[in-house]
């Protein structure tokens, strides 16, 4: 018979205060809804237009590249490209020095939608940096990447 471990409901609340996975998520979460708020009149989610802007580069990238980049797995990332690539803006080919592999690339329309996308993009961010203190912004960029370095 196992022994029935109790927590307290203390433990809880300083889980819930304490926790930084929490908080990044809340966080996150939060953030993620007033991109895709503002991106809907454009019919892109925040996802898609981090995506596009990933590919927004002189040489064609690998999958594997912007997968790592944008820290997702290969397959979440194939199913994230085929509705950009649905609608014309992005197009996959393969790679011409290994057949393996798929290059990425922006369409005319997708680079006309991204460039529509990045003042949309430039005042939201505006928006959300003007919430926090005047070195805020850097310090918790400089933290966040700290923190995804390690993972």
């Amino acid at each position: 018979m196992s022994k029935r471990v109790e927590i307290t409901f203390e433990t809880t609340l300083l889980v819930r205060d304490h926790c930084l996975c929490l908080h990044m998520q809340r966080a996150a979460r939060a953030v993620a809804r007033r991109f895709d708020a503002a991106f809907r009149p454009l019919d892109l989610t925040n996802g898609q237009f981090s995506l596009l802007m990933s590919l927004n580069r002189p040489v064609a990238p690998r999958l594997g590249a912007v997968a790592s980049l944008l820290a997702m797995d290969r397959t979440t990332l194939t199913a994230a490209l085929k509705p950009l690539e649905r609608r014309g803006l992005v197009k996959a080919a393969p790679d011409p020095k290994d057949k393996r592999s798929r290059l990425l690339s922006l369409t005319s329309d997708g680079r006309r939608l991204l460039a529509r996308a990045l003042p949309v993009w430039d005042a939201t961010h505006a928006a959300i940096e003007a919430l926090l203190r005047k070195d805020a912004p850097a310090r918790l960029r400089e933290d966040l990447r700290a923190v995804s370095a390690t993972a």
